[in-house]
């Protein structure tokens, strides 16, 4: 946690994590978004700096709208993976420049003591969507095909 702050507001640690520029993941169990039907629930992760979401499960909507938004929602491959990460440590997720649907995306766990493991997430992400989460969002991809026809 970069702000130091133990229970800190989960809205005041995306602040401070998108103040200093970086982006964050969020880690969820069952059925995440459920409820959350609105675009707007996917818009706020965005709009404070969320990158990628890790689930064991998504509601179908919220995913959908996840991507809409250029977040990247994954899920785990083997869900005990979910007890594998703890609040303290760094992801990072390889090649996501290869990102290619049905494609699995390897994921880097760096723990707070140095040590590493890997694990594997699944996307439904379709080659539409994969140019979604490259441009941000489906909007910036919009807006770049109308500004290079434009042009």
């Amino acid at each position: 946690m970069l702000t130091g702050e133990a229970g800190a507001p989960f809205n005041q640690l995306a602040r401070a994590y998108k103040a200093k520029g970086l982006g964050w993941v969020a880690i969820g169990d069952q059925n995440y978004g459920e409820g959350s039907s609105r675009e707007h629930a996917a818009m706020s992760p965005r709009h404070l700096g969320a990158r990628v979401v890790i689930t064991r499960s998504f509601a179908r909507i919220h995913e959908t709208n996840l991507k809409k938004q250029g977040v990247l929602p994954l899920t785990f491959a083997n869900p005990a993976d979910y007890d594998r990460i703890r609040k303290d440590d760094r992801l990072s997720f390889r090649d996501l420049d290869k990102i290619a649907p049905g494609r699995p995306v390897t994921v880097e766990i760096r723990h707070a003591d140095g040590s590493t493991e890997t694990f594997e997430a699944r996307h439904t992400l379709t080659a539409e969507q994969i140019g979604w989460f490259q441009a941000g969002s489906a909007l910036n991809l919009i807006r770049r095909q109308v500004a290079a026809g434009a042009g």
